[in-house]
């Protein structure tokens, strides 16, 4: 096959740039390889990468099939759908895996930063100028996973807490801003309607099994699109970018609404610990009933793709779980 690239066409929601590309220099392939990193591409096989179809995609692959074609390889750009092998679930999964790493990764820097980081009131202004530099790296790799984050992976809302958290920690002063009452802000949260993330797992189960647990028993959940979403008259976001209720500092989302709303129950605690350190990975509670809770979670979200049964099911494990701990008294 002579040196060329080609534009395959076809009805379907993915791009697909297959190439092959000469052994050597060494640092050509390395090269190709990152670029297709920064754009966020998986690999489904070898030389044969994956991106969701838009016109940005589209023309980021066609720069890359560009400079492999001038490298003195080969590159086909197709759109594609797939009807046998891997279903465009298992696809999205590849996305949400490699975006999740990238997530946890920021995250063991964000915690590492936040260690460090005090009132600058309260340390000298060389190592203000530090954690200032390093916050502000940080932020822009966050900025570059959220832009090739396509479908929404678990994680973002952990690094946003940690670093709002950063942010507040260093800019905090003396002086208090007036809180609303518990129970002010529960009587206002009644009769809404709860928004989160599609794909929901075990901070956002957990979430709005509190919230229809202690909160409002009629309350109504809707599960949107990681991105984009405008949030609508009496609707209430949690758990998701700019949401109401979501990640602060390094507390999950169900812990940020147990302290919000004042409720002081022993057994909700102890479940908090639990998502706590699933969600955050951080194994800061390490309670014994972790990885078994894990694994349930786990399992309802492969056996049921549908948001609202993974909400029924994971409820009826919270509510047991709940009674569990509040008849044993586990310490």
């Amino acid at each position: 096959m002579s040196k060329k690239a080609r534009m395959q066409d076809s009805d379907g929601r993915w791009l697909l740039l297959i190439h092959q590309i000469p052994p050597k220099p060494d640092y050509f392939r390395v090269k190709i390889w990152r670029r297709l990193q920064r754009l966020g591409a998986v690999a489904i096989k070898n030389s044969v990468y994956v991106l969701p179809k838009n016109e940005q995609t589209q023309e980021d692959f066609q720069w890359v099939l560009r400079e492999i074609v001038e490298g003195g390889g080969e590159a086909t750009l197709c759109e594609a759908r797939f009807v046998d092998g891997l279903s465009d679930g298992e696809v999205e999964a590849l996305f949400q895996t490699a975006r999740s790493t990238d997530y946890d990764e920021i995250a063991v820097e964000a915690r590492r930063l936040a260690a460090t980081s005090v009132p600058k009131s309260k340390i000298k202004d060389d190592r203000s100028a530090q954690i200032e530099t390093d916050l502000a790296k940080l932020k822009r790799r966050l900025a570059e996973v959220v832009g090739i984050d396509f479908f929404g992976a678990r994680g973002r809302e952990v690094v946003d807490g940690l670093i709002s958290g950063i942010e507040t920690r260093m800019h905090e002063n003396s002086g208090t801003r007036p809180v609303k009452s518990a129970t002010s802000l529960v009587s206002e949260l009644k009769d809404k309607t709860w928004v989160t993330r599609k794909g929901i797992y075990v901070d956002r189960i957990a979430s709005a099994w509190f919230v229809r647990r202690f909160v409002d028993p009629g309350a109504r959940f809707k599960f949107v699109p990681a991105k984009g979403y405008k949030p609508l008259p009496g609707e209430i976001r949690f758990d998701m970018f700019e949401a109401e209720f979501t990640h602060e500092g390094d507390r999950c989302t169900l812990e940020v609404l147990i302290e919000r709303t004042g409720i002081n129950d022993p057994a909700v605690r102890r479940i908090a610990e639990i998502v706590h350190d699933i969600d955050l990975k951080d194994q800061k509670f390490g309670r014994q009933e972790t990885p078994g809770i894990e694994q349930v979670v786990g399992g309802i979200a492969m056996a049921h793709k549908d948001d609202e049964a993974r909400l029924a099911r994971g409820s009826a494990v919270f509510d047991d779980l709940y009674e569990y701990f509040k008849r044993k008294r586990v310490s």
